[in-house]
């Protein structure tokens, strides 16, 4: 069919004009040949975001309203429960190209496009769609008023601002909202964070009985099904970020793993090894953790997060203030994998990366568990598990390797559990268990680049995160 005009009012034809660079580009993203690696291109146009593909063209409005200026409107499915649509897709996307760090052009991912000479994995996520948005969303403990696994749905800019509201500190200016499933009723508020879990199959392996752990969290609370959905992209960074400001990515400005920041020129990669401890210097001025939300007698315990400002015991401090940032110093530090009695040692021994992440779980569970038997806990706890992304990538959802890295987690989870039950504490304690994303498994067969296409058709660009789109430049960036 035809490739759709993209805008019927004023469509720049003129060399140099605004937009030019845009719409050659657009011509050669929108093309039906690329439709099966390219799913959406978005961008910002005169205050409204226009979400394209090759068969429609809509721009979203800040109200809400959405207008169809080609064929049909691609992100008409916003259905938050739906797996088959991009939940939350305008107010997603509004946020994102509010920051000047935003591309000129998103391109968003097929969902199954695979492309391991970039990067990819067998796992992926950082599209719109709801598979690689959706995290899990567990509520367990004192104050939550549902029970079982139920047909709700919330956000990841939610996740801040309810741990904000039950841990007693403010939430004026935050973006997302306090969970109505949740009232303020526990001494104690533990956030963890299982990065990468996908949320359809941590409900299935629980019902299961593989996860009993998180069994345990759900006897005494309740699962929401439509998880927590991630802000755009679905990336690492910019939503554990999102999960601890309360607000989104163009607000906190952490837009991607890696982007281009036009006011200094330069690319910025906070998700790198040797910046992941110091990312949130990216972090716009004015902008608030949870941490700093607390009233100032508040004690909080931040482990294995770099989203990490104001916490009172942080990981992260730690390795800053004794040098140790990269793997290569940190493996000195790190317990070794070999005998760890959570881990799956098949996966260990055959695989370098899940043998890192359990080396850093290791260590995260032994932080909390010392945190914990203190004399008195902290009143926040946030946790992150960094094993579950591994597993995840490395086979995609569903995959052996993925749901032993969700067993390992849930090993890990019940030790403290236990530490919790014994001290007697486990009525005074609320668990919010979520991610920072979903997954969706790559298929080996949909291969294909929009930068060769790019290249050939002579437009000038460089790509951040491989899908951030800046315009007239002529380096291609491989972060």
């Amino acid at each position: 069919m035809p490739l759709p005009s993209r805008d019927h009012a004023a469509a720049p034809v003129v060399p140099g004009s605004d937009g030019y660079l845009r719409d050659r580009a657009l011509d050669v993203l929108l093309d039906p040949d690329l439709s099966h690696v390219v799913a959406l291109v978005a961008w910002l146009e005169k205050g409204l975001v226009h979400v394209a593909d090759a068969r429609g063209h809509v721009a979203l409005a800040g109200d809400g309203s959405a207008t169809v200026l080609a064929g049909r409107d691609p992100v008409a499915d916003q259905e938050p429960l739906s797996d088959s649509g991009y939940p939350f897709a305008a107010a997603r996307l509004q946020n994102l190209f509010r920051d000047s760090r935003a591309p000129d052009l998103a391109v968003v991912h097929a969902g199954t496009h695979h492309w391991p000479e970039r990067g990819g994995h067998l796992g992926e996520h950082g599209s719109l769609n709801a598979l690689q948005s959706r995290a899990p969303l567990v509520l367990s403990g004192p104050g939550v008023q549902l029970s079982g696994v139920v047909d709700e749905v919330a956000r990841t800019i939610d996740v801040g601002t309810t741990l904000t509201f039950l841990s007693g500190g403010g939430c004026d200016g935050m973006e997302g909202r306090p969970i109505r499933a949740v009232q303020p009723a526990a001494r104690y508020v533990v956030g963890l964070l299982w990065d990468g879990a996908q949320c359809a199959d941590l409900l299935e392996l629980t019902e299961a009985g593989e996860l009993p752990n998180v069994a345990r969290l759900l006897a005494r609370g309740c699962a929401f099904r439509g998880g927590a959905i991630a802000e755009f992209p679905s990336v690492t960074l910019v939503n554990h970020t999102s999960a601890l400001t309360g607000v989104g990515p163009g607000t906190h400005g952490i837009v991607n793993n890696a982007f281009y920041d036009r006011a200094t020129g330069e690319q910025v990669v906070p998700n790198a090894s040797a910046n992941w401890h110091r990312s949130m210097d990216w972090l716009r001025p004015g902008v608030r953790t949870v941490f700093e939300r607390l009233p100032a007698d508040v004690r909080s315990a931040c482990v294995n997060e770099p989203c990490d400002v104001g916490a009172t015991y942080s990981t992260f401090a730690l390795i800053r203030e004794t040098g140790k940032a990269g793997t290569g110093t940190l493996s000195d530090w790190l317990p070794s994998p070999e005998g760890d009695p959570y881990a799956t040692h098949e996966h260990v021994q055959a695989d370098s990366d899940y043998a890192w992440a359990t080396q850093v779980d290791a260590a995260g569970l032994d932080q909390v568990l010392g945190l914990w038997r203190e004399d008195e806990p902290p009143r926040l706890t946030w946790w992150n598990t960094t094993l579950t992304d591994s597993g995840h990538h490395a086979g995609g959802p569903r995959s052996d390797i993925a749901r032993s890295a969700m067993r390992d987690a849930d090993r890990r989870l019940g030790a403290w559990l236990d530490l919790v039950e014994e001290r007697g504490l486990l009525d005074d304690t609320l668990v919010l268990l979520t991610a920072d994303h979903g997954m969706e498994g790559a298929d080996p067969a949909v291969t294909g680049d929009w930068d060769d296409a790019l290249t050939a058709a002579g437009v000038p660009f460089r790509d951040e995160a491989y899908g951030f789109l800046y315009l007239g430049n002529d380096v291609v960036d491989e972060a």
